[in-house]
């Protein structure tokens, strides 16, 4: 078990958590969103009350709080990529500045494979991909991507992403599909891919009103990406949020389609360092397999 920390980012800052809370900086702008987590007390009450915007969590009616000076969307760069940040309707932005721990593994696999070889570039199927950003990180490294995603605005903020960060030419296929749909098509189809990315909700729905349900539909879905995986894959990678299981879950999962694949596998939790106090926030699980 691994707790893996966010680093790289210039444009974002977790600067307090605390009372249900996190106080954090995206790009100049602060914002206070809901987390259940953060049962702790606050270390730095005295900044809260200078944020931009805050995400009023009412049962019947969430809503972002704010002034005029929050724009509807901003840029938020981390390296070489921009990303356009949004106060949504559900307290995301469309940044998961956690995942950076993720897209830096994923660089080096894909990096090391390019490097190495004078095949074609390492074929990258990212699974609820919703913005884009671990597509990106992929691309960059070198990979040819297949991103599907079941919401048409959420690829549309993904396309959106590769624009600003100058990526147009990059081997990007958008694909608006239930997922596990999509994977049964390609196993049909003989399609073969050396890496695989997945961040499934706990529920969803697919764009003709399939459901997820994680706990039902996840084992069935790894267990057909088993079936599209390549002779020589690079890395299987699943992050989750919101479940109520541990990261041990998906380890399990995972070992029990792919241990007669050879490999290794890690498993743990996801975290942010508070900028200050350096006290961590856990923000999901993961489970990577590597060969």
């Amino acid at each position: 078990m691994k707790i893996l920390t966010a680093s790289g980012w210039d444009d974002y800052a977790l600067l307090d958590s605390g009372d249900g809370k996190r106080l954090e900086r995206f790009s100049k702008y602060v914002l206070v969103r809901p987390d259940p987590e953060a049962i702790w007390k606050k270390k730095q009450s005295e900044i809260w009350s200078k944020a931009d915007a805050v995400f009023a969590d009412e049962k019947n009616n969430p809503h972002w709080e704010h002034g005029a000076r929050v724009p509807k969307e901003w840029p938020v760069t981390y390296k070489n990529l921009t990303f356009q940040a949004r106060l949504s309707p559900f307290k995301h932005t469309g940044i998961f500045p956690e995942q950076s721990v993720n897209w830096e593994f994923m660089e080096q696999k894909i990096a090391e494979r390019v490097r190495g070889s004078i095949e074609t570039s390492p074929n990258v199927l990212n699974l609820f991909g919703y913005t884009g950003a671990a597509s990106l990180v992929c691309a960059i490294a070198g990979a040819r991507v297949t991103h599907v995603d079941a919401s048409k605005p959420a690829i549309g903020w993904a396309r959106e992403n590769q624009r600003l960060s100058g990526l147009l030419e990059k081997p990007i296929r958008w694909i608006m599909d239930d997922a596990v749909k999509f994977v049964a098509r390609e196993v049909r189809r003989g399609v073969k891919y050396d890496a695989i990315i997945m961040d499934p909700p706990i529920y969803g729905h697919g764009p003709n009103g399939e459901v997820w349900d994680f706990h039902r539909s996840f084992p069935e879905l790894v267990s057909l990406c088993r079936l599209v995986l390549s002779e020589k894959p690079l890395f299987f990678l699943v992050n989750a949020y919101a479940i109520s299981s541990s990261a041990i879950m998906l380890n399990n999962v995972l070992s029990d389609y792919l241990s007669e694949r050879g490999g290794t596998c890690e498993c743990g939790e996801i975290a942010l360092e508070e900028k200050e106090g350096k006290r961590l926030l856990s923000t999901g699980i993961f489970a990577r397999w590597s060969w």
